[in-house]
């Protein structure tokens, strides 16, 4: 564990998920800047400074504003979101902020499937994070990217995995094919123990849950008391791409980070095994009461 009392710099503090590393961050006692675009509302910046940040202004365009604001920093998080503008070129400006500031360490914002293990040009943001990692690593500064699969809370929103209408799985490979999935609070915790981990590797990778479609169908059935089925289309996985084809050319998607075809790329990788996180680091900070996707889906049952 860190053995000084540098802050760490968290970037993209009030997303989603930024929110929840600030408030994993404030729970451990752990000294930390947001920083914010100048013009912030201060109900945007309320959350960062009750979690007990010290919200800093930047301007994200400025790379001497940008190093000010890394300086004495013990490790930069990202939590950033976005397309290439912001994945590459924004969180490359921060990049080169840390490491012109000598911050030690880097954690960029890959919370995701392993990337690593899937195909070039399959999976748009997968892609993007694969160019961030040749640039991070061309650089001085120690970085780690933390895995964690599919957001949990995916089963229960926008993903289409559980029909709950006509009652089945949708699966596009095998049955049996494993899937992690890891909830937005579970990741921003370990993020939390991973900024002040100055021991942390490249990779860490977190499963809250490690769960089948026909598990998924057992586990909708015992709680809804309707039978659950397993729907796997003509075709497969091969049908599935020539969609994403199609889907992609009828809809480009613009300026969407998640259009309809995004989501059906990320079904892909996790219906072929390619982005299958292993092995995994859950006890590297110890035990702790993950959140499974038995537990997501009793809340919505």
């Amino acid at each position: 564990m860190s053995q000084n009392n540098k802050p760490v710099v968290l970037v993209g503090g009030t997303g989603d998920l930024g929110s929840r590393i600030a408030a994993a961050m404030g729970r451990r006692k752990i000294a930390f800047r947001a920083l914010v675009r100048p013009g912030t509302s201060a109900e945007r910046r309320a959350p960062l400074e009750a979690a007990g940040a010290n919200v800093v202004e930047v301007d994200y365009d400025d790379a001497d504003s940008l190093r000010r604001a890394c300086d004495g920093a013990s490790c930069v998080v990202s939590a950033l979101n976005g397309l290439e503008p912001v994945m590459i070129g924004m969180q490359g400006r921060l990049l080169d902020a840390a490491v012109a500031a000598g911050v030690p360490r880097f954690i960029p914002s890959d919370y995701s499937l392993d990337f690593t293990k899937t195909r070039p040009g399959d999976n748009r943001n997968m892609d993007l994070r694969r160019a961030f990692m040749a640039r991070i690593d061309a650089t001085p500064i120690r970085a780690t990217s933390v895995l964690n699969g599919a957001f949990a809370e995916l089963l229960t929103g926008e993903a289409p995995i559980i029909l709950r209408k006509p009652h089945k799985v949708l699966h596009w490979g095998r049955a049996d094919q494993p899937f992690d999935f890891t909830t937005k609070d579970d990741v921003a915790d370990y993020v939390a123990e991973v900024a002040r981990d100055d021991a942390a590797p490249r990779w860490l990778r977190i499963a809250g849950s490690t769960v089948s479609s026909r598990q998924l169908a057992e586990i909708m059935t015992e709680f809804t008391g309707e039978k659950f089925g397993l729907l796997r289309p003509p075709g497969g996985i091969g049908l599935l791409s020539a969609i994403i084809a199609v889907v992609r050319t009828l809809s480009p998607g613009g300026d969407d980070v998640f259009p309809v075809w995004q989501g059906m790329q990320y079904l892909r990788d996790m219906n072929t095994g390619r982005g299958k996180l292993a092995p995994l680091d859950n006890d590297r900070y110890g035990e702790r009461p993950w959140t499974s996707a038995r537990d997501v889906l009793a809340k919505s049952a």
